[in-house]
């Protein structure tokens, strides 16, 4: 048995520091379009509830022409923020596909909160009108942030934010992270800003609606991020039926995503408009929806880049991991 063999650890410093945003949609893109070709698959979801009131899953998958192979454990830890700790926690693994032998571990929250604002980005420069310039944004935590922070990255005509609290209140500490990018102003009205939005972005725990049908106006594109779980919605009834719908996969969408809750509802994969294998004629007056639920393609590819990175800068932490 080979006792030479080598695990490398990177944490979530280590990561910040291999993976740029540029990158990071990069290495997302690529994860779409092996959907798309139907070169990667993605093995079904673990997504479980826990005693303690969490919830716990697993995103696997492989790209057999890469050699990729590894899962990603993650779930929701809700008082973990009474410790002052993150609620979301999640770890990538990276496996041999050849000896089934651990390559790396990696931090998975990084991973998962980079490769997830990537993902609506993508979303969002595929499906937004390119002429927009206002947005409002549900949830001011991990994901409400990135999916910010990556829209301004891509649209560079955004001009005016809005944001929209679970408690009803401003948020100084999100508005602070971007005075100097945009402007941006807590909504109290979450109707009035929805009616004035050409993006709306939901990044919620997705617990209900977070507004009415009503207000999305003809033009709107919303990405949503919060539904990844039976039972979990952020959009209202009737939206997805006047909406062109894109999904990242399909079968998950209708178990976890929005979709679940209209499942007739026809959808094109944003793998196969990036491929050509399907197109979107978007209209200046369509209502676009982009149902994120996350693909494990996204974490491998996403890991695997950081990981190779890595190994190429002497990045992390590297122990011995004989057979």
């Amino acid at each position: 048995m080979p006792a030479d063999d080598r695990l490398l650890i990177l944490d979530r410093n280590a990561v910040e520091k291999l993976l740029p945003a540029a990158d990071a949609i990069d290495a997302v893109h690529e994860a779409f379009v092996l959907h798309g070709r139907g070169e990667g698959r993605n093995f079904p979801v673990v997504r479980e509830k826990l005693a303690t009131g969490g919830v716990f899953g697993i995103k696997s998958g492989d790209v057999a022409s890469l050699s990729l192979l590894g899962f990603k454990a993650a779930g929701f830890w809700p008082r973990n923020s009474e410790v002052g700790g993150e609620r979301h926690q999640a770890t990538v693994v990276l496996v041999d596909p050849q000896t089934g032998r651990s390559l790396c571990i990696i931090d998975g929250n990084i991973v998962t909160t980079l490769r997830t604002g990537a993902a609506g980005a993508i979303g969002l420069k595929a499906l937004a009108r390119p002429d927009s310039t206002r947005l409002t944004v549900f949830g001011t935590g991990v994901q409400g942030a990135i999916q910010l922070t990556f829209a301004l990255h891509v649209i560079p005509v955004l001009q005016r934010v809005r944001y929209v609290t679970r408690d009803r209140r401003p948020d100084e500490a999100f508005e602070a992270q971007f005075r100097t990018k945009c402007s941006i102003d807590w909504a109290s009205d979450a109707d009035a800003a929805v009616a004035d939005s050409d993006v709306v972005i939901t990044a919620t725990p997705g617990t209900g609606p977070l507004f009415d049908a009503a207000a999305v106006r003809p033009g709107t594109h919303l990405t949503c991020v919060g539904a990844d779980t039976r039972g979990k919605r952020e959009v209202p009834e009737g939206v997805l039926a006047r909406s062109r719908l894109v999904v990242d996969d399909r079968e998950q969408a209708l178990q976890l995503g929005e979709l679940q809750w209209a499942p007739e509802t026809p959808c094109e994969t944003l793998g196969a408009l990036l491929t050509g294998r399907a197109t979107l004629q978007r209209e200046p007056d369509d209502v676009t929806v982009f149902d994120m639920t996350g693909l494990s393609l996204q974490d491998l590819t996403t890991a695997r880049f950081v990981f190779e990175r890595a190994r190429a800068t002497g990045t992390g932490v590297d122990v011995p991991w004989p057979w």
